[in-house]
Protein backbone atom coordinates (compact mmCIF):
# COMPACT_ATOMS: atom_id res chain seq x y z
CA UNK A 1 0.00 0.00 0.00
CA UNK A 2 2.85 2.55 0.41
CA UNK A 3 3.99 2.31 -2.98
CA UNK A 4 0.59 3.62 -3.69
CA UNK A 5 0.42 6.40 -1.86
CA UNK A 6 3.53 8.67 -1.12
CA UNK A 7 3.99 11.53 1.65
CA UNK A 8 0.82 13.48 1.72
CA UNK A 9 1.20 16.82 0.39
CA UNK A 10 -1.05 19.90 -0.13
CA UNK A 11 1.48 21.07 -2.83
CA UNK A 12 -0.09 21.13 -6.20
CA UNK A 13 1.64 17.99 -7.83
CA UNK A 14 2.76 18.34 -11.57
CA UNK A 15 4.27 15.45 -13.44
CA UNK A 16 6.11 16.46 -16.65
CA UNK A 17 7.16 13.40 -18.03
CA UNK A 18 4.30 10.96 -19.09
CA UNK A 19 4.72 8.09 -21.63
CA UNK A 20 2.29 5.63 -20.52
CA UNK A 21 3.02 3.83 -24.03
CA UNK A 22 6.98 3.53 -23.11
CA UNK A 23 6.95 -0.37 -21.69
CA UNK A 24 10.33 0.53 -19.40
CA UNK A 25 8.26 4.01 -18.20
CA UNK A 26 4.93 2.30 -17.88
CA UNK A 27 6.75 -0.75 -15.77
CA UNK A 28 9.14 1.15 -13.68
CA UNK A 29 6.97 4.62 -12.66
CA UNK A 30 3.56 5.19 -14.86
CA UNK A 31 1.91 2.06 -13.75
CA UNK A 32 1.95 2.80 -9.71
CA UNK A 33 1.40 6.75 -10.62
CA UNK A 34 -1.95 5.60 -12.50
CA UNK A 35 -3.34 3.44 -10.19
CA UNK A 36 -3.11 5.68 -7.25
CA UNK A 37 -4.75 8.49 -9.55
CA UNK A 38 -7.26 5.81 -10.70
CA UNK A 39 -8.18 4.72 -6.75
CA UNK A 40 -8.87 8.24 -5.94
CA UNK A 41 -10.66 9.59 -8.92
CA UNK A 42 -13.05 6.41 -8.52
CA UNK A 43 -13.54 7.68 -4.99
CA UNK A 44 -14.80 11.20 -5.96
CA UNK A 45 -16.67 10.11 -8.76
CA UNK A 46 -18.21 7.44 -7.11
CA UNK A 47 -19.78 10.01 -4.21
CA UNK A 48 -20.00 12.69 -7.42
CA UNK A 49 -23.03 9.55 -8.82
CA UNK A 50 -24.68 9.45 -5.89
CA UNK A 51 -25.36 12.73 -5.02
CA UNK A 52 -25.91 12.78 -8.56
CA UNK A 53 -28.47 10.01 -8.02
CA UNK A 54 -29.76 11.73 -4.20
CA UNK A 55 -33.39 12.54 -6.18
CA UNK A 56 -33.65 8.70 -7.17
CA UNK A 57 -34.01 7.63 -3.70
CA UNK A 58 -35.83 11.12 -2.09
CA UNK A 59 -38.75 11.00 -4.28
CA UNK A 60 -39.91 7.42 -2.34
CA UNK A 61 -39.78 9.61 0.61
CA UNK A 62 -42.14 11.89 -0.21
CA UNK A 63 -45.44 10.94 0.57
CA UNK A 64 -48.67 12.58 0.47
CA UNK A 65 -48.23 14.77 2.77
CA UNK A 66 -45.74 16.24 -0.07
CA UNK A 67 -49.19 16.64 -2.12
CA UNK A 68 -46.45 15.87 -5.49
CA UNK A 69 -48.02 12.82 -7.93
CA UNK A 70 -45.84 10.38 -10.28
CA UNK A 71 -45.66 12.78 -12.57
CA UNK A 72 -44.32 15.45 -10.53
CA UNK A 73 -41.61 12.87 -9.17
CA UNK A 74 -40.50 11.95 -12.61
CA UNK A 75 -40.01 15.64 -13.51
CA UNK A 76 -37.67 15.64 -10.32
CA UNK A 77 -35.32 13.21 -11.30
CA UNK A 78 -35.52 13.94 -14.61
CA UNK A 79 -34.15 17.72 -13.67
CA UNK A 80 -30.65 17.13 -12.09
CA UNK A 81 -29.95 14.64 -14.63
CA UNK A 82 -30.12 17.60 -17.20
CA UNK A 83 -28.55 19.99 -15.30
CA UNK A 84 -25.84 17.21 -14.56
CA UNK A 85 -25.14 16.32 -18.45
CA UNK A 86 -25.36 20.06 -19.10
CA UNK A 87 -22.15 19.99 -16.98
CA UNK A 88 -20.25 17.12 -18.37
CA UNK A 89 -18.79 19.53 -21.16
CA UNK A 90 -17.05 22.25 -19.01
CA UNK A 91 -15.92 19.99 -16.67
CA UNK A 92 -14.49 17.85 -19.65
CA UNK A 93 -12.63 21.44 -20.46
CA UNK A 94 -11.91 21.70 -16.85
CA UNK A 95 -9.45 19.07 -16.68
CA UNK A 96 -6.55 20.67 -19.88
CA UNK A 97 -7.48 24.41 -17.50
CA UNK A 98 -6.86 23.16 -14.26
CA UNK A 99 -5.27 19.71 -13.81
CA UNK A 100 -7.28 16.94 -12.88
CA UNK A 101 -5.66 16.73 -9.20
CA UNK A 102 -7.01 20.31 -8.86
CA UNK A 103 -10.38 20.22 -10.61
CA UNK A 104 -10.79 16.55 -9.17
CA UNK A 105 -10.42 18.26 -4.98
CA UNK A 106 -13.07 21.46 -6.29
CA UNK A 107 -15.55 19.03 -7.92
CA UNK A 108 -15.55 16.94 -4.76
CA UNK A 109 -15.96 19.80 -2.11
CA UNK A 110 -18.45 21.13 -4.21
CA UNK A 111 -20.78 18.20 -3.61
CA UNK A 112 -21.31 19.92 -0.31
CA UNK A 113 -23.51 22.20 -1.56
CA UNK A 114 -26.36 19.94 -2.55
CA UNK A 115 -25.88 17.21 0.19
CA UNK A 116 -26.21 19.72 2.69
CA UNK A 117 -29.25 21.89 1.03
CA UNK A 118 -31.24 18.77 0.99
CA UNK A 119 -30.10 17.52 4.63
CA UNK A 120 -31.72 20.22 6.23
CA UNK A 121 -34.47 22.02 3.86
CA UNK A 122 -36.48 18.75 2.55
CA UNK A 123 -39.62 18.78 4.85
CA UNK A 124 -43.21 18.57 4.49
CA UNK A 125 -44.69 21.89 3.49
CA UNK A 126 -41.96 23.13 1.46
CA UNK A 127 -43.05 24.13 -1.70
CA UNK A 128 -42.24 22.16 -5.33
CA UNK A 129 -40.44 24.98 -6.87
CA UNK A 130 -38.36 24.88 -3.69
CA UNK A 131 -37.45 21.12 -4.40
CA UNK A 132 -37.22 21.76 -7.80
CA UNK A 133 -34.02 23.89 -7.09
CA UNK A 134 -32.52 21.07 -4.64
CA UNK A 135 -32.89 19.00 -7.52
CA UNK A 136 -31.22 20.79 -10.25
CA UNK A 137 -28.67 21.57 -7.35
CA UNK A 138 -27.57 18.04 -7.39
CA UNK A 139 -26.80 17.97 -10.98
CA UNK A 140 -23.38 18.79 -10.09
CA UNK A 141 -22.73 15.28 -9.08
CA UNK A 142 -23.16 14.58 -12.55
CA UNK A 143 -20.25 17.00 -14.23
CA UNK A 144 -17.41 14.77 -12.03
CA UNK A 145 -17.74 11.79 -14.42
CA UNK A 146 -16.32 13.39 -17.41
CA UNK A 147 -13.64 15.56 -15.87
CA UNK A 148 -12.49 11.97 -14.30
CA UNK A 149 -12.89 10.32 -17.49
CA UNK A 150 -10.78 12.93 -19.13
CA UNK A 151 -8.31 12.53 -16.84
CA UNK A 152 -7.82 8.66 -16.31
CA UNK A 153 -7.82 8.44 -19.89
CA UNK A 154 -4.46 10.58 -20.31
CA UNK A 155 -2.62 8.18 -17.65
CA UNK A 156 -3.40 4.96 -19.35
CA UNK A 157 -1.62 2.66 -22.18
CA UNK A 158 -4.11 2.04 -25.26
CA UNK A 159 -3.85 -1.37 -24.59
CA UNK A 160 -5.42 -0.75 -20.90
CA UNK A 161 -8.05 2.15 -21.85
CA UNK A 162 -10.66 -0.32 -22.16
CA UNK A 163 -10.08 -1.81 -18.66
CA UNK A 164 -9.19 1.67 -17.13
CA UNK A 165 -11.88 3.38 -18.02
CA UNK A 166 -14.07 0.45 -17.35
CA UNK A 167 -13.43 0.62 -13.68
CA UNK A 168 -13.09 4.18 -13.34
CA UNK A 169 -16.73 4.16 -15.03
CA UNK A 170 -17.69 1.06 -13.20
CA UNK A 171 -16.52 2.56 -9.77
CA UNK A 172 -18.60 5.69 -10.32
CA UNK A 173 -21.62 3.93 -11.81
CA UNK A 174 -21.83 2.18 -8.11
CA UNK A 175 -22.60 5.28 -6.71
CA UNK A 176 -26.12 4.99 -8.01
CA UNK A 177 -26.77 1.68 -6.18
CA UNK A 178 -25.11 3.01 -3.23
CA UNK A 179 -27.23 6.21 -2.50
CA UNK A 180 -30.32 3.67 -2.82
CA UNK A 181 -28.79 1.26 -0.20
CA UNK A 182 -28.25 4.09 1.79
CA UNK A 183 -31.61 4.93 1.21
CA UNK A 184 -33.03 1.67 2.17
CA UNK A 185 -30.86 1.83 5.44
CA UNK A 186 -32.73 4.68 6.25
CA UNK A 187 -36.55 4.02 5.61
CA UNK A 188 -35.68 0.71 7.56
CA UNK A 189 -34.19 2.50 10.80
CA UNK A 190 -35.61 5.79 10.95
CA UNK A 191 -38.89 5.76 8.68
CA UNK A 192 -39.70 7.91 5.74
CA UNK A 193 -40.74 11.19 8.01
CA UNK A 194 -36.48 12.69 7.53
CA UNK A 195 -35.35 12.48 3.72
CA UNK A 196 -32.18 14.61 4.97
CA UNK A 197 -30.46 11.70 6.29
CA UNK A 198 -29.75 10.40 3.01
CA UNK A 199 -28.11 13.59 1.98
CA UNK A 200 -26.24 14.04 5.39
CA UNK A 201 -24.94 10.98 5.52
CA UNK A 202 -22.83 12.21 2.27
CA UNK A 203 -21.54 15.15 4.20
CA UNK A 204 -18.51 13.58 5.87
CA UNK A 205 -17.78 11.20 3.15
CA UNK A 206 -17.17 13.84 0.32
CA UNK A 207 -14.87 15.93 3.29
CA UNK A 208 -12.57 12.60 2.75
CA UNK A 209 -12.81 12.33 -0.51
CA UNK A 210 -12.01 15.89 -1.28
CA UNK A 211 -9.21 15.25 1.22
CA UNK A 212 -7.56 12.45 -0.68
CA UNK A 213 -7.59 13.70 -4.02
CA UNK A 214 -5.80 16.90 -2.31
CA UNK A 215 -3.20 14.45 -0.73
CA UNK A 216 -3.14 11.63 -2.93
CA UNK A 217 -3.36 13.07 -6.84
CA UNK A 218 -1.35 14.30 -9.41
CA UNK A 219 -1.82 16.98 -12.75
CA UNK A 220 -0.29 16.40 -15.86
CA UNK A 221 1.32 18.99 -18.01
CA UNK A 222 0.58 17.17 -21.21
CA UNK A 223 -3.10 17.68 -20.38
CA UNK A 224 -2.25 21.50 -20.79
CA UNK A 225 -1.39 21.50 -24.39
CA UNK A 226 -4.29 19.69 -25.52
CA UNK A 227 -6.88 22.83 -26.41
CA UNK A 228 -9.23 23.37 -28.89
CA UNK A 229 -10.25 19.46 -28.38
CA UNK A 230 -13.63 20.44 -27.97
CA UNK A 231 -13.47 22.40 -31.05
CA UNK A 232 -12.28 19.72 -33.61
CA UNK A 233 -14.29 17.36 -31.95
CA UNK A 234 -17.37 18.77 -32.53
CA UNK A 235 -16.57 18.57 -36.61
CA UNK A 236 -16.07 15.01 -36.49
CA UNK A 237 -18.59 12.98 -37.31
CA UNK A 238 -17.92 10.01 -35.11
CA UNK A 239 -18.39 12.52 -31.84
CA UNK A 240 -21.97 12.13 -32.89
CA UNK A 241 -22.55 8.63 -33.68
CA UNK A 242 -20.77 7.56 -30.27
CA UNK A 243 -23.07 9.92 -28.82
CA UNK A 244 -25.56 9.02 -30.12
CA UNK A 245 -24.93 4.83 -29.34
CA UNK A 246 -23.71 6.33 -25.86
CA UNK A 247 -27.39 7.77 -25.06
CA UNK A 248 -28.35 4.40 -25.58
CA UNK A 249 -26.43 2.64 -23.04
CA UNK A 250 -25.78 5.06 -20.56
CA UNK A 251 -28.73 7.04 -21.09
CA UNK A 252 -30.64 3.97 -20.05
CA UNK A 253 -28.50 3.19 -16.96
CA UNK A 254 -29.08 6.60 -15.02
CA UNK A 255 -32.07 7.33 -16.75
CA UNK A 256 -33.99 3.57 -15.12
CA UNK A 257 -31.45 4.09 -12.19
CA UNK A 258 -33.35 7.50 -11.34
CA UNK A 259 -36.98 6.19 -12.47
CA UNK A 260 -37.13 2.38 -11.17
CA UNK A 261 -38.47 2.58 -7.90
CA UNK A 262 -41.42 4.76 -8.92
CA UNK A 263 -42.17 2.64 -11.94
CA UNK A 264 -42.70 -0.12 -9.47
CA UNK A 265 -44.53 1.88 -7.54
CA UNK A 266 -46.67 2.95 -9.85
CA UNK A 267 -47.02 -0.12 -12.06
CA UNK A 268 -47.55 -2.43 -9.16
CA UNK A 269 -48.59 -0.32 -5.98
CA UNK A 270 -50.56 -3.51 -4.63
CA UNK A 271 -47.35 -4.98 -4.05
CA UNK A 272 -44.98 -1.67 -3.19
CA UNK A 273 -47.04 0.11 -1.19
CA UNK A 274 -44.49 1.59 0.99
CA UNK A 275 -41.01 3.23 -0.27
CA UNK A 276 -38.96 0.53 1.68
CA UNK A 277 -40.63 -2.63 0.08
CA UNK A 278 -39.34 -0.74 -3.40
CA UNK A 279 -36.15 0.12 -2.44
CA UNK A 280 -35.13 -3.50 -1.38
CA UNK A 281 -35.73 -3.56 -5.40
CA UNK A 282 -34.05 -0.58 -6.56
CA UNK A 283 -30.36 -1.06 -5.87
CA UNK A 284 -29.82 -4.53 -7.70
CA UNK A 285 -30.50 -2.82 -11.28
CA UNK A 286 -27.90 -0.28 -11.01
CA UNK A 287 -25.54 -2.11 -8.80
CA UNK A 288 -24.94 -4.86 -11.31
CA UNK A 289 -24.76 -2.63 -14.13
CA UNK A 290 -21.81 -0.90 -12.31
CA UNK A 291 -19.64 -4.28 -11.41
CA UNK A 292 -20.05 -5.37 -15.12
CA UNK A 293 -19.04 -2.06 -16.75
CA UNK A 294 -15.48 -2.84 -16.55
CA UNK A 295 -16.02 -6.44 -18.17
CA UNK A 296 -17.57 -4.25 -20.97
CA UNK A 297 -14.60 -2.40 -21.38
CA UNK A 298 -12.37 -5.77 -21.14
CA UNK A 299 -14.24 -7.75 -23.77
CA UNK A 300 -13.87 -4.77 -26.06
CA UNK A 301 -10.04 -4.67 -25.65
CA UNK A 302 -10.20 -8.33 -26.68
CA UNK A 303 -13.05 -8.93 -29.44
CA UNK A 304 -13.40 -5.12 -30.60
CA UNK A 305 -15.26 -2.42 -28.71
CA UNK A 306 -18.48 -2.45 -31.82
CA UNK A 307 -19.04 -6.12 -32.20
CA UNK A 308 -19.34 -5.91 -27.94
CA UNK A 309 -21.70 -2.87 -28.27
CA UNK A 310 -23.52 -4.57 -31.46
CA UNK A 311 -24.37 -7.60 -29.93
CA UNK A 312 -25.20 -5.68 -26.58
CA UNK A 313 -27.85 -3.35 -28.41
CA UNK A 314 -29.90 -6.40 -29.47
CA UNK A 315 -29.76 -7.57 -26.14
CA UNK A 316 -31.06 -4.63 -24.16
CA UNK A 317 -34.11 -4.69 -27.07
CA UNK A 318 -34.91 -7.79 -26.11
CA UNK A 319 -34.79 -7.14 -22.42
CA UNK A 320 -37.05 -3.92 -23.17
CA UNK A 321 -39.46 -6.44 -24.88
CA UNK A 322 -39.49 -8.29 -21.44
CA UNK A 323 -40.19 -5.81 -19.44
CA UNK A 324 -43.22 -4.85 -21.81
CA UNK A 325 -44.50 -8.37 -22.14
CA UNK A 326 -44.34 -8.21 -17.88
CA UNK A 327 -46.45 -5.07 -17.92
CA UNK A 328 -48.89 -6.36 -20.37
CA UNK A 329 -48.89 -9.82 -18.25
CA UNK A 330 -48.90 -8.11 -14.79
CA UNK A 331 -45.59 -10.24 -13.64
CA UNK A 332 -43.56 -8.68 -11.15
CA UNK A 333 -41.44 -11.99 -11.30
CA UNK A 334 -40.81 -11.46 -15.50
CA UNK A 335 -41.11 -7.57 -15.28
CA UNK A 336 -38.09 -7.46 -12.79
CA UNK A 337 -36.03 -10.11 -14.59
CA UNK A 338 -36.39 -7.70 -17.67
CA UNK A 339 -35.47 -4.59 -15.89
CA UNK A 340 -32.13 -6.33 -14.42
CA UNK A 341 -31.34 -7.54 -17.88
CA UNK A 342 -31.62 -3.52 -19.17
CA UNK A 343 -29.68 -2.50 -15.94
CA UNK A 344 -27.16 -5.19 -17.03
CA UNK A 345 -26.08 -4.48 -20.82
CA UNK A 346 -26.53 -1.29 -20.10
CA UNK A 347 -23.40 -1.27 -17.79
CA UNK A 348 -21.66 -4.12 -20.00
CA UNK A 349 -22.24 -1.47 -23.15
CA UNK A 350 -21.39 1.70 -20.57
CA UNK A 351 -18.19 0.01 -20.99
CA UNK A 352 -18.16 -1.24 -24.39
CA UNK A 353 -18.50 2.15 -25.89
CA UNK A 354 -16.35 3.75 -24.43
CA UNK A 355 -13.49 1.94 -25.25
CA UNK A 356 -14.52 2.31 -28.94
CA UNK A 357 -13.54 6.50 -28.57
CA UNK A 358 -9.66 5.96 -28.07
CA UNK A 359 -9.66 3.06 -30.82
CA UNK A 360 -11.72 4.97 -33.46
CA UNK A 361 -9.20 8.02 -32.75
CA UNK A 362 -5.70 5.55 -32.84
CA UNK A 363 -6.71 4.00 -36.00
CA UNK A 364 -7.79 7.94 -37.59
CA UNK A 365 -4.42 9.46 -36.42
CA UNK A 366 -2.07 6.64 -36.51
CA UNK A 367 1.41 7.67 -35.93
CA UNK A 368 0.29 10.90 -33.86
CA UNK A 369 -0.56 9.95 -30.30
CA UNK A 370 -0.85 12.98 -29.34
CA UNK A 371 -3.51 14.78 -31.42
CA UNK A 372 -5.87 10.78 -30.95
CA UNK A 373 -5.65 11.57 -27.19
CA UNK A 374 -6.49 14.86 -27.48
CA UNK A 375 -9.53 14.53 -30.09
CA UNK A 376 -10.71 11.17 -27.55
CA UNK A 377 -10.10 13.14 -24.75
CA UNK A 378 -12.78 15.97 -26.13
CA UNK A 379 -15.38 13.32 -27.89
CA UNK A 380 -15.49 11.98 -23.76
CA UNK A 381 -16.45 15.18 -22.22
CA UNK A 382 -19.24 15.34 -25.67
CA UNK A 383 -20.35 11.77 -25.43
CA UNK A 384 -20.60 11.95 -21.72
CA UNK A 385 -23.11 14.99 -22.24
CA UNK A 386 -24.88 13.43 -24.50
CA UNK A 387 -25.55 10.29 -23.06
CA UNK A 388 -26.25 11.41 -19.83
CA UNK A 389 -29.35 13.66 -21.50
CA UNK A 390 -30.66 10.26 -22.34
CA UNK A 391 -31.39 9.78 -18.67
CA UNK A 392 -33.50 12.77 -18.85
CA UNK A 393 -35.60 11.61 -21.98
CA UNK A 394 -36.26 8.23 -19.96
CA UNK A 395 -37.79 10.12 -17.26
CA UNK A 396 -39.64 12.27 -19.81
CA UNK A 397 -40.72 9.00 -21.87
CA UNK A 398 -41.99 7.62 -18.25
CA UNK A 399 -43.93 10.66 -17.35
CA UNK A 400 -45.69 11.44 -20.28
CA UNK A 401 -46.83 7.93 -20.71
CA UNK A 402 -48.04 8.18 -17.49
CA UNK A 403 -50.00 11.33 -18.18
CA UNK A 404 -51.21 10.19 -21.14
CA UNK A 405 -52.16 6.68 -20.61
CA UNK A 406 -51.69 5.52 -16.65
CA UNK A 407 -49.10 2.94 -18.29
CA UNK A 408 -45.80 2.89 -19.31
CA UNK A 409 -46.63 0.50 -22.23
CA UNK A 410 -45.43 3.89 -25.37
CA UNK A 411 -42.16 4.44 -22.68
CA UNK A 412 -40.83 0.50 -23.81
CA UNK A 413 -42.31 0.75 -26.95
CA UNK A 414 -39.69 3.87 -27.49
CA UNK A 415 -36.96 1.97 -25.85
CA UNK A 416 -37.12 -1.18 -27.90
CA UNK A 417 -37.36 0.93 -31.27
CA UNK A 418 -34.20 3.32 -30.09
CA UNK A 419 -32.26 0.13 -29.63
CA UNK A 420 -33.08 -1.59 -32.80
CA UNK A 421 -31.53 2.39 -34.38
CA UNK A 422 -28.78 2.04 -32.34
CA UNK A 423 -28.21 -1.88 -33.30
CA UNK A 424 -28.60 -0.22 -37.29
CA UNK A 425 -25.85 2.76 -36.35
CA UNK A 426 -23.26 0.55 -35.16
CA UNK A 427 -23.63 -1.85 -37.68
CA UNK A 428 -23.21 0.46 -40.75
CA UNK A 429 -20.82 2.60 -39.22
CA UNK A 430 -18.44 0.05 -37.95
CA UNK A 431 -19.14 -3.20 -38.54
CA UNK A 432 -20.26 -3.50 -42.31
CA UNK A 433 -17.20 -5.56 -44.57
CA UNK A 434 -16.50 -2.11 -46.39
CA UNK A 435 -14.96 0.05 -42.85
CA UNK A 436 -12.09 -0.64 -40.68
CA UNK A 437 -13.49 -2.21 -37.36
CA UNK A 438 -12.79 -1.14 -33.96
Amino acid sequence: MTALLPAPSLKAQWIDDWRPEDPEFWNSTGAPIARRNLIFSITSEHIGFSVWSLWSVLVLFLGPEYGIDPAGKFLLTAVPTLVGAALRIPYSFAVARFGGRNWTVFSAALLLVPSVLAAFLIRPGVDYSTLILLAAVAGVGGGNFASSMTNINAYYPDRLKGWALGINAGGGNLGVAAVQLVGLFVLAVFGAGDPGLVAGIYIPLIVLAALGSALYMDNLSQARTEKRGMRDAVREPHTWVMSLLYIGTFGSFIGFGFAFGQVLQVQFADVFSTPVKAAYLTFLGPLLGSLIRPVGGALADRLGGAKVTFVNFIAMAVGAATVLLAAQLRSLPLYVVGFIALFVFSGLGNGSTYKMIPAIFKRKHQGDDHEARRLSNAVIGIAGAVGAFGGVLVNLAFRQSFLTTKEADAAYLAFIAFYALCVLVTWAVYLRPSVTRV
